[in-house]
């Protein structure tokens, strides 16, 4: 079944060399601090810029108006260090921006670029879109077969994801988690730290907790994760390993990851039937903490009462998925 291209994937396929913003480097050394919308990308950058408050140089603060706070604090910070501040974010009084961001699921590939950009990667930032590019011929909707968006989103769908990934690239479980629970509309958890304790005891005491769950190892394999995957073999439904694309390294692999799992995040979010652009909530809450909301009324902030319901995900869809019975939801329905 091809579901019908969402305004997220469209802005997917032309997302490649859609940064706008300054391109000219600043002055080193550098330090980085992510805040609101900026967190990820800060996260999924330190492979170029150290995640630091910087005493001299250039300190790049990453945000959006709901920390607007925050953000100030760290500059201020860096500022009396003797470091001169970039104010990157994605609102707020022009006064106190440098870069404007557009806002959105998108706004870590324009946040990363800029640092790109601004630390002196060009050729970072460049092999970056390409390997976006790339996955932008391989995942777009009009592939039909062999998709690897697609078919990774079928093998998550009715599953609960476990986001595995090696100490070196952290920020992984941090950007899947993130783009499943937003575009996904999809609970994912990140097994962090030492994985062999935690995978080894965590469904001993209730068996039946590994049913319906999938584990997406994200990035290199080392030693230890292909341990953790002999592990969760015996224990979940399924073990997969989600390579870099095209074989990238560096920040353009972490960049390149992050983007597939968008891509990934975007089609399961249309397989159970919800639109993988951001809920109306989330930007009422944002506006409540940058003070652009006033109402003291929370209802505001509560989902409606039909999508607190469960959900019976075979709707659309053909044959068995396994470990799933659409008949048991319904049964469990008639129940309530």
């Amino acid at each position: 079944m091809t579901a019908p291209a969402s305004t997220l994937i469209t802005l997917l396929e032309t997302l490649s060399g859609s940064y706008t913003g300054p391109t000219r480097s600043e002055g080193a050394p550098y330090g980085l601090v992510g805040t609101g919308e900026g967190t990820l990308a800060a996260h999924l950058a330190q492979t170029l810029v150290p995640g630091v408050l910087a005493r001299s140089g250039t300190q790049f603060v990453l945000g959006s108006p709901d920390v607007r706070s925050a953000a100030t604090d760290y500059a201020d910070l860096a500022e009396v260090a003797g470091a001169s501040v970039r104010h990157v974010s994605t609102g707020g009084a022009p006064g106190e921006i440098d870069v404007l961001i557009p806002g959105g699921p998108l706004a870590t590939y324009h946040f990363a670029q800029y640092l790109a950009y601004a630390s002196g990667h060009a050729e970072e930032a460049h092999a970056a879109d390409a390997v976006i590019a790339g996955l932008a011929e391989k995942c777009a909707p009009h592939v039909e077969e062999g998709n690897p968006a697609r078919d990774l989103a079928w093998s998550l769908w009715g599953r609960q994801p476990l986001l595995l990934a090696a100490p070196d690239a952290d920020a992984l479980p941090h950007a899947w988690q993130q783009a499943l629970g937003r575009v996904g509309k999809t609970l994912a958890i990140p097994l962090l730290g030492d994985p062999l304790p935690l995978t080894t005891g965590a469904f001993e005491a209730l068996h039946e907790k590994g049913d319906a769950k999938v584990a997406l190892i994200l990035g290199d394999l080392d030693d230890t994760l292909r341990l953790t995957g002999e592990i969760l073999e015996t224990r979940i439904d399924e073990v997969i390993h989600v390579a870099y694309p095209d074989g990238a390294q560096g920040y353009p692999a972490q960049l390149g990851l992050w983007c597939f799992g968008i891509w990934v995040a975007a089609y399961l979010a249309e397989r159970y039937g919800t639109d993988p652009a951001d809920l109306g909530v989330l930007a009422r809450a944002q506006a409540v903490l940058a003070g652009e909301d006033s109402s003291e009324d929370s209802s505001r902030l509560s989902a409606p009462r039909d999508d607190l319901r469960r959900t019976a995900l075979g709707s659309g869809w053909e044959g068995d998925e396994p470990g799933f019975d659409v008949d048991d939801l319904d049964d469990a329905d008639d129940e309530d």
